[in-house]
């Protein structure tokens, strides 16, 4: 059995709607229910809920907690899958990448432009494809979209295409 361990941090991916408000907002985590969905019956997935909140609201602060939570899940040679907003995804796996230079295990960075549960979601497909691939790239800092598997350094998001590309 594989430890992953998911650290969630809010994002579309998470987003849900207000009646009350007419929007769609961070509110509540609801990546477990997800989780319980999904047959993996050789991983075993410890979700953190660090925060919920979308990437364009998190602040270095947000980024050095994190790192910081990171940090400690380390002391345990398992992969990291984090949730994580589109807008700011790039920018916090590259501070990851700064900050961990000599990972032995790898972390992904993944989420969704639609959110989990809305109709045409990508965020399920997403979160799986992050799941495996966590478990199958080397060491390193990656961002996993649409069936795609991008090393943090060599990616960018295209707001035109809706998805991520190479840089």
């Amino acid at each position: 059995m594989q430890r992953i361990y998911l650290l969630t941090t809010g994002g579309t991916i998470e987003k849900v709607y207000s009646e009350q408000r007419g929007v769609v907002e961070n509110r509540a985590a609801k990546l477990d229910r997800y989780l319980s969905m999904l047959r993996l019956p050789d991983a075993e997935i410890h979700t953190v809920q660090l925060m919920n909140k979308d990437s364009l609201e998190m602040t270095e602060t947000d980024r050095v907690e994190v790192r910081d939570r990171i940090a400690q899940l380390l002391a345990e040679p398992a992969p990291i899958v984090i949730s994580h907003g589109t807008d700011t995804m790039v920018e916090t796996g590259r501070f990851l990448e700064e900050s961990f230079p000599e990972l032995k295990v790898p972390i992904v960075l993944t989420g969704a432009m639609t959110p989990l549960g809305f109709e045409g979601s990508d965020g399920l497909q997403n979160l799986t494809e992050s799941l495996l691939a966590a478990r199958l790239v080397s060491p390193g800092v990656y961002i996993v979209f649409h069936g795609q598997v991008f090393p943090v350094s060599h990616v960018r998001k295209d707001k035109d295409k809706a998805t991520f590309v190479w840089a």
